[in-house]
């Protein structure tokens, strides 16, 4: 048995620390040390579940490359279970610039995948049932195998995805909405439509996340509920990840039987405390259980 299965999403992190963002404007600056280290979205829910003590699978495509020897050093040191395919075209990569008060700005590279589906689809549907919880993060390969996945599903285990900064138009995003129960989106660009949005989502269960500002619980049988944000435990270092890892928190809780409130305002708790902590490793103890 597998609690959460975790499709698509694994890549790296080059986190560089700059004075500010925007940047100022100038030709260079001195940062301090650059470094590689696991990231991207799936990794970030996968890494998360696993520090509140689930059973995780990871399913994705990697490049037999030094990102992708990053990436399986990380997950080497968690019992994290993973199904790889190797990407001929590498590992994906991303830029974080994180300023001094831990807000970040991500610079993602285009996908590394082409050609074939890296699964076939017995092989797919094989790996969701032992699952409790599927959660398909938005790549490509696993956008066009979503048919799939939905028809995979065992009784009673739903699928989740995050739709990160959506505009609520973007067409590229949709058939993962449509393929979810339960739908994590971010505020930024959907504003004073978000409300709309969701309740275009209905019945899905829809979470617009807010960063500092909490999150909106759109369960489709009423106005939306606000969860607040919880006061980090320690100084704010890095806020890359917090999304997943409310995700992650989100995901444990209804696992437990937590109802949709509870469970949404543990997720501020775990998603508080992986912003006191720098990249994704979380080491034992840091983030709540319960």
């Amino acid at each position: 048995m597998v609690d959460l299965v975790v499709i698509g999403g694994l890549g790296v992190d080059l986190r560089v620390r700059v004075p500010g963002i925007p940047l100022p404007a100038a030709d260079s600056m001195v940062v301090p040390p650059i470094e590689a280290r696991i990231g991207n979205t799936g990794s970030g829910v996968a890494l998360a579940a696993h520090a509140l003590g689930l059973r995780v699978r990871l399913v994705d495509v990697l490049g037999a490359d030094p990102a992708g020897a990053v990436v399986r050093a990380a997950l080497g040191r968690t019992s994290v279970a993973t199904t790889l395919v190797q990407s001929p075209g590498g590992t994906r990569q991303s830029v974080n610039l994180v300023d001094p008060a831990g807000r970040r700005m991500s610079l993602y590279d285009p996908s590394p995948w082409s050609g074939p589906a890296p699964f076939g689809d017995e092989e797919l549907a094989g790996l969701l049932r032992d699952a409790a919880h599927v959660h398909v993060s938005i790549v490509d390969w696993a956008r066009d195998a979503l048919p799939v996945l939905r028809e995979a599903l065992p009784d009673g285990v739903t699928l989740s995805t995050d739709l990160h900064d959506w505009d609520g138009q973007n067409d590229y995003h949709r058939p993962f909405a449509e393929a979810a129960d339960l739908v994590f989106v971010s505020g930024v660009r959907l504003g004073d439509r978000a409300g709309a949005v969701a309740a275009a989502l209905a019945p899905r269960t829809v979470l617009v996340t807010r960063g500092a500002d909490g999150a909106d619980l759109h369960d489709g049988e009423g106005p939306a509920t606000h969860v607040p944000a919880t006061v980090p435990p320690a100084d704010v270092v890095d806020t890359n990840g917090a999304g997943d890892a409310f995700a992650a928190g989100l995901i444990a809780a209804r696992l437990r039987g937590d109802a949709l409130p509870q469970a949404a305002g543990y997720a501020a708790r775990v998603a508080a405390a992986a912003c006191t902590h720098d990249g994704m490793e979380y080491p034992p103890g840091l983030l709540p259980r319960a």
